[in-house]
């Protein structure tokens, strides 16, 4: 039996390029424990910690990274190979706390472990490609996304940009749509 065009391609994308899709089902996921969330007080705050925590994570990097032009391993970089992925996970966890559901953590954990290995694949693939020498060096002593103690290399100067993390991919623009559905999750708090 023939699938509806695109229906097949949607599904074949599914199995072998889930990663396509990764930003769309995390969004997906926090709008829909924002609007069906029932907070109780001290599980949310423990999220809007995290969510925050999160987003500050994720706005750091992005005002490190240097897509295409050089290895990032300065600010977070230093410390983590992907510090958007491991803000993403931070938020991810913090919303599925702060709605006060079950459920959300289970599925939040399965959203994670179907999308996040295959893209760090694929982004170090790229990277080494990319900066071959360089990036083994680093990922040599730079864990994907559990951070070390101490930096790779000593920090000796802040090189982070607001308006590269704003014309990179629109971070600011992310953190105040992130901001928008913890204000929504937050009415229902009971």
């Amino acid at each position: 039996m023939a699938l509806p065009f695109g229906l097949e391609r949607f599904f074949r994308d599914i199995r072998y390029h889930r990663e396509r899709f990764r930003q769309f089902i995390g969004v997906c996921f926090v709008v829909l424990v924002s609007v069906v969330g029932s907070p109780g007080a001290g599980l949310f705050y423990a999220g809007v910690a995290l969510v925050i925590l999160g987003i500050a994570i994720r706005l750091w990097a992005s005002g490190h990274v240097k897509k295409n032009k050089a290895l990032a391993t300065d600010g977070p970089y230093a410390y983590v190979r992907h510090p958007q992925y491991v803000g993403n996970i931070t938020l991810g966890f913090g919303f599925a706390l702060a709605s006060g559901l079950w459920w959300s953590i289970p599925v939040y954990l399965l959203i994670l472990l179907l999308f996040y290995p295959p893209a760090i694949s694929r982004e170090d693939k790229k990277l080494h490609e990319a900066f071959e020498t360089e990036w083994e060096k680093w990922s040599e002593k730079t864990r994907a996304l559990i951070p070390r103690l101490t930096p790779y290399q000593p920090l000796t100067s802040v090189s982070w940009s607001f308006m590269q993390s704003l014309r990179q991919n629109g971070e600011p623009i992310i953190d105040a749509f992130l901001i928008f559905w913890l204000y929504i999750l937050s009415l229902g708090l009971r």
